[in-house]
């Protein structure tokens, strides 16, 4: 009985259940990462990045054996070499690993960029015996500044792999993080264990359209190329695409998933009895690390959780839940515990979706406080303390349709301010 409670709760969890009415036994991994899943090693290093000497800023993932790999980068239309030269190892569908900095973005460089991003690549292939062209390329940190490439040269050979090496990995990319962020979870698939297993990076710099974020995922699951890429910008649409900080977006973005088959499973495609399991893994794994970023927000106190129901499309739910989640002025109402119901309604009628305000109901954490467009009795009491608790929920059901989607951001405090006033300094 308790097990069946467990993978119930685990498919809840997760979002989805799985057509014919099964559900999806996914199962979480207590301090599980990116050395959760067999055949995956991971180590770290201070290399000088970071002013804060022996804080971690340099490290390596590798795979066993050749993996599957897909990937999404920013679209900000400046984006560092190091995005450029993993643009390049994506179009090969095959990786070893990633290697990854923190400290400095390597972006807006010069031509010196790609060529010091290559080089990071070769001296971390050389170091764990694979060639440059195996290994993806990840930087964050200042822009502008150059890669301290005597330093990465120097140092690189410090990085120890090991299957325990994933929560170093996980520090080493983190900037203005407060926190390490890591997730896992496991299923089965032809009668053995498949892992899936992340480690993410953010803080700041996040808004929808991914973020200054880096997320590394790895499942020994054996998974069929084109199918791997289409799970992850599908769940990278729901997560990481639905989350914001402070409403600007990054030049180094990057999320990255290595399938190296290790657990010796038939191969996962679409039609696969397994391929629903799978993608509700990788969506659980990409929406909790979401949710993680957005949690500790530069100088963040609450998370925010936009729930838009009752739109005429997805799309149109997913513009509004964002709108609402980037507003400054939401932000600012979450940190004063202000139930100033009026921000939602102006950050709902920007995003230029369909609506009739007649029809809008409002809930801030379960309490419902307007109905068909227009306020009604609520205890303000209440509401303030509900707005006090470390998660604020605020559902919109529009009424109009079938259609919802989440949305995920953080409240506004004065020390984000202070975080970015002297971020260079």
């Amino acid at each position: 009985m308790a097990d069946i409670f467990r993978h119930f709760l685990s498919a809840f969890l997760a979002g989805r259940l799985m057509e014919k009415g099964e559900l999806s036994l996914i199962e979480i991994i207590n301090e599980g990462g990116v050395t959760s899943a067999s055949g995956f090693t991971a180590g770290s290093t201070y290399a000088g990045l970071k002013t804060e000497a022996g804080v971690p800023d340099l490290g390596i993932i590798l795979s066993d054996r050749p993996a599957n790999s897909a990937a999404t980068f920013t679209t900000n239309s400046i984006e560092s070499p190091s995005v450029t030269a993993s643009r390049k190892r994506k179009k090969a569908g095959i990786s070893r690993g990633i290697v990854a900095n923190s400290g400095c973005a390597n972006c807006s460089v010069g031509s010196q960029g790609l060529t010091d991003a290559e080089e990071l690549a070769s001296l971390a292939a050389s170091h764990v015996g694979v060639f440059g062209d195996d290994l993806y390329v990840a930087s964050t940190g200042m822009i502008g500044v150059e890669l301290p490439m005597a330093l990465i040269r120097q140092n690189i050979v410090n990085i120890r792999l090991s299957e325990d090496g994933g929560t170093g990995f996980a520090k080493s990319i983190m900037t203005t993080d407060s926190k390490h962020k890591e997730r896992a979870v496991s299923f089965m698939h032809d009668g053995k264990t498949v892992t899936v297993g992340g480690a993410a990076k953010g803080v700041g710099m996040i808004h929808p359209n991914m973020a200054t974020m880096l997320c590394f995922i790895t499942t020994d699951a054996e998974v069929d190329q084109n199918f791997l890429q289409s799970v992850l910008s599908q769940s990278v649409a729901i997560s990481f695409n639905m989350t914001d900080v402070d409403g600007d977006q990054s030049t180094n973005d990057s999320v990255i998933v290595l399938a190296n088959g290790a657990s010796g499973t038939e191969q996962i495609e679409e039609e696969s009895a397994s391929a629903d399991s799978f993608i509700e893994a990788l969506r659980y794994v990409c929406t909790e690390l979401a949710k993680e970023l957005a949690r500790d927000g530069e100088g963040a106190q609450r998370l925010i959780e936009v729930i838009v129901e009752g739109a005429h499309t997805t799309e149109e739910a997913r513009k509004a839940a964002r709108e609402i989640a980037s507003s400054s002025l939401v932000k600012a109402m979450v940190h004063g515990k202000d139930p100033n119901w009026g921000r939602l309604v102006m950050a709902l009628g920007k995003s230029s979706i369909q609506l009739k305000e007649h029809m809008i109901d409002i809930f801030i954490s379960d309490i419902h406080i307007v109905h068909e467009g227009i306020a009604i009795p609520y205890l303000k009491d209440a509401v303030v303390s509900a707005m006090n608790s470390e998660q604020v929920d605020f559902r919109i059901n529009l009424n109009v349709g079938n259609s919802a989607a989440t949305a995920w951001g953080c409240d506004l405090t004065e020390e984000y301010v202070i975080f970015n006033s002297a971020y260079s300094t």
